[in-house]
Parts: C-alpha cells; structure tokens; sequence
C-alpha cells in the first residue's frame, strides 16, 4: 500500500492542529497569568490526588496527538458526508472549548467558570466519540483516554476551585 505524499501531509496537519490549539491556549494563560502555568499550579493548594505540574504537558500532548490521528480517520470519509460533518462539528467544537478552559483557569483565575466549562467539554467530547464511532470505531477508541482525563480533569478542577476558594 502506497500512501501519497498528500496523505501524509493531510495526516500530520491533522495532529499539528490540536497540538498548535493547546499550545496557544497555555501560552495565552501564561501571558494573562504573568508566568508560567506551572509556577500557578505549584502555588494552588491541591488534594492528595492532583499530579505534579510536568504530567500535564505530557499528557496534553499525548492526547491531541490522538485526537488529530482520530479527526484524520474520520476525514478520510469524505468531508462532503453529512455524517461527518455533523461529527466534525463537535470535534472543531470540543477543541474550541478546550482551548477556553486554560485560558479561564490559569489565565484569569475563573475556577468555577473553567469547571463549568470543563463539564460542557465532557459532555461535547463525549457526543464527538459517538459521532465518531458511528463512521469509525478506531477513531472513537482513540479518544477513550480523553474522556478519562477529562473526568479526572474535572475532579481535580473540582477539588482545586473548592479548597482555594
């Protein structure tokens, strides 16, 4: 099986779009913060269960890097669908939103308004996956580890916003 240099090139600008989103939205909170997302959290007091600061990058990587390869199988159907579209919609939706939530918590220090927002993510990623899975189980598979990140996600903003009221 060949694959075209087009291909490739469709493949990777489907994994740099979530990862240049993420990325700009923690540069963006860094800014309104005035220093480092780390520097922020290491100040907040957190639960017992909360994460030293240098897993989030690893993992925020991890995932939209499964994110992009899962929007690529997806598009791979043939944009013109109404199917994928439809699924499409809420993909360029969750990262939007995504892109919201750090700005909201580190940048402008808006706990409760970034766990509300977090919860409305969960909820449109978890649309997004049935969506997928209806056009491609791989691509809905692929984001199974968002959806429990975001669930921890939650937790953990949960607990921060209640402890650092």
């Amino acid at each position: 099986m060949i694959i075209s240099l087009k291909e490739i090139k469709k493949f990777f600008i489907s994994i740099l779009i979530p990862l240049v989103v993420g990325y700009a939205s923690s540069f963006i909170a860094s800014l309104l913060a005035g220093g480092s997302m780390s520097e922020y959290y290491s100040q907040l007091i957190k639960p017992s269960f909360a994460p030293p600061s240098f897993i989030f990058p690893i993992v925020w990587t991890i995932l939209y890097v499964l994110m992009g390869i899962s929007a690529y199988i997806i598009m791979k159907k043939g944009y013109e669908s109404p199917k994928v579209k439809d699924a499409m919609f809420y993909y360029w939706l969750q990262l939007g939103i995504n892109f919201i939530w750090s700005i909201l918590f580190f940048g402008l220090d808006l706990r409760f308004t970034a766990l509300v927002t977090l919860a409305i993510l969960l909820i449109v990623v978890i649309i997004m996956v049935i969506k997928f899975a209806k056009l491609d189980k791989k691509a809905a598979y692929l984001n199974i580890p968002y959806i429990i990140w975001l669930l921890y996600a939650l937790a953990l903003n949960y607990f921060i916003w209640m402890i650092n009221r």
